[in-house]
């Protein structure tokens, strides 16, 4: 293989996308990862993008905006790229509205995401219909956004493997580090900064998910009771997930068994349908809960791309064309509270 312009070292879905971003400005790309792709946290089932309401607006919503208003056309040139289907549909979200304070403040929303998502993305309520595909409502009425979306994240990671493919790259499991480096290793790499770090730059908060036997391919993704239901292309519906600052083994327990049991009240659709999959993993969260970007400290030539933590994936757009830009032609539109040291 000829000297890569760049390395990337990690193939979950900060690395893959970056690799990609790259490679299609015509960079010639290794990527390294000696687990093989999607082997950590980008491995999971769930998959949700969707956006943070639409108020107090600050950098990192603003970012995550662009981003999922990419994401459709990013996973479009994917999938048409290496023939594999990430899962991605922008079929919207719904969400029970719990009471009269809550009703005032969805109403209120509306207006904000009129203004903050530019016409190109609505929050509405409505009613709800009667459907077995919508949460319970006290208050008889749902919130609609069109702006959420969802993938599967193992496929998605897989296509971006097959569209890398089709460029002549491939997830080697080791190799140089040659010309400048890109390190997404998830917490992996949280751990090796906070070794050096004054102040922890970030941790491991584990997550459980369960993947049940029902088809509501293309309906909308639901949110209730501080859940993500997600009906996913290939007739399963996805839930998920906990967040586990402590814990002391990586398997799925019995607090996998209650987001199911919670899952099941909030939808009774979803009562009797058999969970057939379970998936646990640990997701990698920056200090400062935003994506940490940038160049690493004192290592002239290498950069870091880490905390996707829970929106990762709807992030990764984004992520990949900034540190494409600034990897590759030193164009720095990384925003204020994403850097490194916005970390330290």
């Amino acid at each position: 293989m000829a000297m890569p312009d760049i390395t990337i070292r990690g193939a979950g879905i900060f690395g893959l996308a970056t690799a990609w971003a790259c490679a299609q400005k015509g960079a010639t790309v290794r990527v390294i990862d000696p687990n093989g792709p999607a082997s950590g946290a980008s491995g999971g089932i769930v998959g949700a993008l969707a956006p943070h309401v639409p108020e107090n607006w600050n950098p990192k919503k603003q970012f995550q905006l662009e981003s999922l208003l990419m994401a459709e056309s990013f996973w479009r040139g994917v999938s048409d790229a290496g023939g594999r289907h990430s899962g991605y549909i922008r079929s919207g979200r719904l969400q029970p509205v719990a009471d009269d304070h809550a009703l005032a403040l969805a109403q209120a929303r509306i207006e904000t995401a009129r203004t903050l998502w530019h016409g190109q993305a609505s929050w509405t309520l409505r009613p709800t219909s009667g459907s077995p595909w919508e949460p319970d409502s006290a208050t008889g009425q749902l919130i609609h956004d069109d702006l959420s979306a969802h993938l599967h994240p193992a496929q998605a990671c897989a296509a971006l493997v097959g569209a890398l493919e089709a460029r002549g790259v491939t997830v080697d499991q080791d190799g140089a580090s040659d010309g400048p480096t890109l390190w997404a290793t998830g917490i992996v790499g949280l751990q090796e900064l906070n070794k050096t770090a004054s102040r922890p730059m970030g941790a491991g908060v584990k997550g459980q998910a369960a993947l049940l036997q029902y088809d509501m391919a293309g309906a909308p993704q639901l949110y209730a009771d501080g859940l993500h239901i997600i009906p996913h292309a290939d007739g399963t519906t996805a839930i998920g997930s906990t967040s586990e600052n402590q814990y002391d083994h990586l398997q799925p327990d019995g607090q996998l068994d209650d987001i199911v049991a919670r899952a099941r009240l909030a939808v009774p659709a979803l009562a009797h349908a058999p969970v057939i999959g379970r998936w646990a993993g640990v997701r990698p969260r920056a200090r400062s809960r935003a994506p940490m970007l940038g160049a690493w400290p004192d290592r002239p030539g290498h950069y870091i791309a880490n905390g996707g933590f829970k929106i990762g994936f709807g992030m990764a757009p984004k992520v990949a064309e900034t540190m494409a830009a600034l990897i590759l032609e030193g164009d720095n539109t990384i925003p204020t509270g994403f850097e490194v040291n916005a970390s330290a």
